[in-house]
């Protein structure tokens, strides 16, 4: 990170106080970081950021009494809007996180140049304008990003990279190019999410983004294969045959 980048007011909240000693010691090490204050639980933490006005909140998770998504929801509301990067042991909270806009989801142990890159991140968006607090109300709840479990990190991708989504019991499974990620999510849930302009469910076990089906072919007896922009043939199931013809005016 350069000196030149502008400086975030960080508000560190965690009910560990080892892992918030742990924090500041790390923020400490990152020049374009001011630690404001610290909270050990989420009404706490609500009542600083109201006072301080932090730019950033480094989040935990899992909290007793009010939890990380309920803080970042109520935080959305404030007058400073604080940016979030949750910090936490348990990469299956990510999917709830989605539409709460967080910068970022850092696992624990937290490393400083993974901090330092969720921070770049975190700067990146700085002064970009963010939807209405009313985004939801006017319908503007479709997911725009994935964060995945990767190794020791979640990777963040873009949802308009992802070409293809499979189920595979409790999981589904990302086709992004060549690669393919495993999110813990059910595939009915995940539909629910997905802005149905831009993804199709052709099967029970099959999500398709729309501009990557070439066209559909009738193989007799009532069945139907997508046929895909990469050549790869899936059939479609009779329960969404309906739906997938209406996309093609049949």
């Amino acid at each position: 990170m350069t000196g030149n980048s502008p400086t975030l007011r960080t508000l560190i909240v965690d009910d560990e106080p080892l892992a918030i000693e742990r924090m500041q010691v790390l923020c400490a090490e990152i020049p374009q970081l001011t630690v404001v204050g610290t909270a050990s639980d989420g009404h706490s933490a609500l009542r600083l950021a109201e006072k301080l006005a932090p730019d950033l909140l480094l989040l935990d998770m899992t909290m007793p009494g009010m939890d990380g998504l309920q803080v970042a929801s109520a935080a959305r509301q404030q007058h400073s809007r604080p940016a979030v990067i949750f910090v936490t042991a348990h990469e299956n909270f990510a999917v709830d996180a989605f539409d709460l806009e967080a910068i970022d989801y850092v696992l624990k142990p937290v490393a400083t140049d993974r901090l330092e890159r969720a921070i770049e991140r975190a700067i990146a968006r700085r002064g970009q304008p963010g939807p209405s607090p009313d985004a939801s109300a006017q319908g503007e709840r479709w997911l725009s990003e994935f964060w995945v479990p990767h190794r020791s990190e979640l990777l963040r991708i873009d949802v308009a990279e992802v070409r293809r989504i499979d189920a595979e019991r409790d999981y589904v499974r990302l086709h992004v190019g060549s690669a393919s990620y495993l999110l813990l999510q059910t595939i009915a849930g995940l539909e629910e999410k997905l802005d149905p302009e831009r993804f199709i469910r052709i099967h029970r076990s099959t999500i398709l983004r729309r501009d990557s089906i070439r066209g559909l072919r009738h193989e007799g007896l009532g069945v139907w294969c997508a046929e895909l922009d990469d050549g790869e043939e899936l059939r479609i199931g009779r329960t969404y045959l309906k739906q997938v013809k209406a996309m093609a005016g049949r």
